[in-house]
């Protein structure tokens, strides 16, 4: 038994040249404005919620714990657990080198109170502005990123 040859399939046309603009793109992640968002922490879910895109956040989150304390400074950890006791996010505070731990049962509110420095800074942001520059005839131009301070 021989399998089918190559000379059996049906004639294919010669590829259309592919046109890199018109080709399907997926989108990327949108990203959402939350600076100065203080979210409603009335369920779990709400509180799990607003701590995952508190870990997303590029900017400083105010975290006001239930028995009145308040850490400012940038949440670069987070564990979920099955409860919400065990359960935590690390924070590095604004004014510290030393990293807190705070049980996701030991908050009471949230804040994002630092500015996102990387907010509006997106690829496709830079590329309009060096077009939009390039096009009114600025000079001294470069192609290289903007600081993110």
């Amino acid at each position: 038994m021989t399998g089918p040859r190559h000379a059996d399939h049906p004639a294919q046309a010669e590829p259309l040249p592919q046109n890199p603009d018109s080709l399907e793109v997926a989108p990327g992640r949108a990203r959402e404005t939350i600076e100065g968002w203080l979210p409603e922490l009335a369920t779990e879910e709400e509180l799990r919620e607003a701590l995952e895109k508190a870990f997303d956040y590029r900017g400083d989150v105010t975290v006001t714990t239930k028995d009145g304390k308040k850490l400012e400074g940038y949440i670069f950890d987070r564990v979920s657990g099955p409860t919400l006791a065990s359960s935590f996010v690390r924070v590095l505070p604004k004014d510290s080198n030393q990293r807190q731990k705070i049980a996701y049962a030991d908050i009471a509110a949230l804040a994002f109170t630092g500015r996102d420095p990387a907010a509006g800074k997106s690829w496709e942001a830079w590329v309009r502005k060096y077009w939009e520059k390039k096009g009114s005839g600025e000079s001294g131009l470069s192609l290289q990123p903007e600081s993110l301070d």
